[in-house]
């Protein structure tokens, strides 16, 4: 930037006359005095030359955000941050509610029904957990199915998810395969519950995915180990398919 000042001011010399001869001395100009320095028409031409400049460069427009709307299970949020990481400041990430409303959605395991691009971006342990102090021990799978049907210890209080969730649904189709959980079951509206209540209920035995194990609690089942999942409407370009090779690596 160039900033303008005043110019430099001229003084002038008034002739004299030599009392030694006749002749009158011509005058002498003051410019004389800085052999070399810019005359006045000089400094102007470079000033305005400068304002012209500065006048006519432009500033180098802000690049807008592109804006990419994302839907998370409860599950899935740990995934979350890697997304916001992956997303920079070139693009701007916005949750939604409606997966429909969606361009990528997240989620743990398979869905029962997929017609759209899927793209496995890690993995997820499903287990069924107890508090410390619960008498449940190590389960088979009959015994875990028996156990969440209500036939197993009276004492301990099963808890599951809404049957929508990702993780009941891997839940039912791997533990229960057809059978329905015991109308008693306590319900956990996500994770973070489920995990506060492993933690603090001695008689609860519960469904948790590993990321969100917390505490000292017991694993006493292994339900499965089932791909994470970020689902597109259609195939991905551009910002979306950045996001999705980032994701996985």
């Amino acid at each position: 930037m160039f900033k303008a000042g005043s110019l430099p001011e001229r003084g002038t010399l008034r002739s004299r006359r030599d009392p030694s001869t006749a002749l009158d001395t011509p005058n002498v100009r003051a410019d004389s005095l800085c052999s070399g320095c810019p005359s006045r028409n000089d400094l102007l031409i470079i000033l305005l030359s400068s304002l012209l400049l500065f006048s006519c460069s432009s500033p180098t427009p802000a690049v807008t955000p592109q804006l990419i709307t994302v839907y998370s299970t409860a599950a899935s949020q740990p995934w979350l941050p890697e997304l916001y990481e992956c997303a920079g400041t070139a693009t701007a990430i916005s949750r939604v509610d409606d997966p429909s409303a969606a361009d990528i959605v997240l989620r743990v395991g398979e869905p029962s029904f997929l017609n759209s691009p899927a793209f496995q971006i890690d993995t997820e342990e499903i287990l069924i957990v107890t508090h410390r102090q619960n008498p449940v021990q190590n389960l088979t799978l009959e015994g875990a199915r028996d156990l969440f049907a209500e036939q197993g210890d009276p004492s301990v209080q099963v808890w599951v998810y809404a049957s929508g969730e990702d993780v009941q649904e891997v839940f039912a189709q791997v533990v229960m395969a057809g059978r329905n959980v015991s109308p008693s079951a306590r319900l956990a509206v996500n994770p973070q519950q489920m995990s506060d209540t492993l933690v603090n209920e001695a008689n609860a035995v519960g469904i948790l995915p590993r990321h969100w194990k917390a505490g000292d609690v017991r694993e006493v089942f292994s339900v499965a180990t089932v791909p994470v999942l970020a689902i597109t409407e259609a195939e991905p370009q551009g910002v979306i398919m950045k996001l999705l090779a980032c994701l996985q690596k």
